[in-house]
């Protein structure tokens, strides 16, 4: 698997609402940075994303607008725009925003080892 397909995967993933189909994406350091704040382990990271997907009823997420800044053979850099939908207190929601992934070669496996998303600029 390439770095490329780690990330069209884990948009699949996310968009599944499971986080045991995220989770093997994950590398067991990951950091991830929401807007509400900074997960810092597996643990962590798995509980603000279950909580999202409690949040967020039939949620569609979208990875667009992907540019690799770096690619080796263990590591990978990609800047990205995402955009979400779903239904929150019974209404239709929407957002979407900014970020950066990286990802790492572990164990013959890419993984994210950190990402961190944002508003779009104003």
């Amino acid at each position: 698997m390439t770095p490329q397909e780690a990330l069209q995967k884990y948009e699949l993933a996310i968009a599944s609402q499971s986080w045991a189909s995220i989770e093997p994406l994950m590398h067991q350091d990951v950091c991830v940075t929401f807007s509400d704040g900074t997960y810092k382990g597996l643990q962590e990271v798995k509980s603000a994303f279950e909580r999202n997907f409690a949040l967020i009823i039939d949620e569609k997420y979208k990875i667009s607008n992907v540019h690799w800044a770096y690619i080796s053979n263990t590591e990978a850099v990609c800047l990205l725009n995402f955009n979400w939908k779903g239904i929150i207190d019974g209404e239709l929601c929407s957002g979407g925003g900014r970020g950066t992934s990286v990802l790492i070669k572990n164990n013959g496996k890419w993984q994210i080892i950190t990402e961190h998303l944002g508003p779009n600029e104003s």
